[in-house]
């Protein structure tokens, strides 16, 4: 984890840090996914989904299986290209 990106994260509530750290290591999820993932309330969740989008360090995507669904991931920078 970057320093930027933990500057963010570190005043948030648990919840959102706990959030935060399984979409990390797991990739894109939906919000039943990490409410199974991180044995949270539904309401928690959705609490810590929205902290970290106000943030900017998450997106959210659609779900094309389940068009009632969003998929959740962090939203990673692009990697600067330098040409010489």
């Amino acid at each position: 984890m970057n320093e930027k990106r933990l500057a963010k994260i570190g005043h948030l509530p648990p919840s959102a840090k706990l959030v935060y750290k399984v979409l990390e290591t797991g990739g894109q999820f939906t919000q039943k996914d990490l409410i199974r993932e991180t044995s949270l309330p539904a309401r928690t969740v959705r609490y810590a989904l929205n902290r970290l989008k106000e943030e900017g360090i998450l997106i959210e995507r659609h779900y094309f299986i389940d068009a009632r669904q969003s998929l959740y991931g962090l939203n990673v920078p692009e990697p600067e290209v330098i040409t010489a």
